[in-house]
């Protein structure tokens, strides 16, 4: 669920030589967020106005990132580039963007960094106590370079105190993802998630997915259709003959393809998506048990007590 109308920004730090999949992932990512209504917005920046990627692609009209204007709670993602020129003599004489990308942090905005992009932040000096993580090919070189940092391995992505970091390649969508979970919910991220046919979404460290994000590794559209239905009128008595026909199935064949489908009954289902709503509901101290049984499509108190306690209710 979308919680506020406030833009947030994405900005990108296109440095030369970068690898094309660590921005076009996390970059479409937040495109099909703002598709779908996301109160966000992408810019790009850099060092020169035309680079040539790793891939040998020329990229050009970017702004200098010193004309670049961020606020509190907006996005600077750093993109990896080869090692090679991020650890090069030529690239650690940018004093300035290195005191940019400090400066940026200081005041607030987060920082993301995709596979060898955690160098830029390493040099920048802002990897100090901070979990990371990179390449697996790499992580062993950070920690040697920056000996401060807490270099996690075998995970895909971290996220500590406004810095979040990743494995690369693949990964940076599903830190991408976590991030745009975290500003729109669950069930908006997998929305997103399947925009992309990114079907399976994957955990970073110590990452738990809202249920609604669960039971969807499939590609069934009538499925999907149902599930999402289930979703968005869960205060609503649901008969199996509707979810069947919206499925375009009878009854039968729709309780044996939802099971082979998604691992779980259609009940099962449905009372998975209540207990996290009523888990939610219950956070608000105003709600009695009655009317937040109400809002899940529930009769009694009893019934909630039920479904917390992980008892089916029909």
């Amino acid at each position: 669920m979308i919680t506020t109308n406030t833009i947030t920004k994405f900005v990108f730090l296109v440095l030369p030589e970068i690898h094309l999949m660590d921005l076009a992932g996390p970059d479409q990512t937040i495109h099909e967020a703002i598709e779908y209504g996301a109160p966000f917005e992408i810019e790009y920046c850099g060092l020169t106005e035309a680079i040539m990627s790793s891939a040998g692609l020329p990229i050009s009209k970017q702004i200098h990132f010193s004309h670049v204007q961020l606020k509190a709670g907006d996005y600077l993602v750093v993109p990896g580039s080869n090692l090679s020129f991020i650890l090069s003599s030529e690239f650690k004489k940018n004093k300035e963007l290195l005191l940019w990308i400090q400066k940026q942090y200081q005041q607030g905005v987060h920082l993301v960094s995709i596979c060898a992009g955690v160098f830029v932040l390493g040099l920048a000096d802002l990897l100090d106590g901070i979990e990371c993580t990179t390449h697996f090919k790499r992580t062993t070189q950070l920690q040697q370079l920056f000996p401060k940092a807490i270099v996690k391995e075998n995970i895909l992505f971290t996220e500590q105190s406004g810095i979040f970091t990743s494995a690369g390649i693949a990964s940076g969508i599903d830190l991408t993802l976590h991030i745009v979970e975290q500003r729109c919910g669950g069930y908006f991220a997998h929305k997103v998630a399947r925009e992309l046919v990114v079907y399976n979404r994957r955990e970073g460290y110590q990452m738990q997915h809202s249920v609604m994000m669960q039971f969807r590794n499939h590609i069934h559209s009538g499925i999907h259709n149902t599930q999402d239905y289930i979703i968005e009128h869960i205060d609503k008595k649901m008969s199996l003959f509707d979810l069947a026909e919206m499925a375009c199935m009878s009854e039968r064949n729709f309780t044996r393809v939802f099971k082979k489908e998604t691992g779980v009954t259609v009940n099962a289902f449905i009372n998975s998506i209540r207990k996290e709503r009523i888990q939610q509901l219950m956070k608000n101290k105003d709600l009695s048990k009655k009317q937040i049984a109400t809002q899940v499509g529930l009769e009694s108190e009893r019934q909630v007590l039920r479904i917390l306690k992980g008892d089916i209710v029909v």
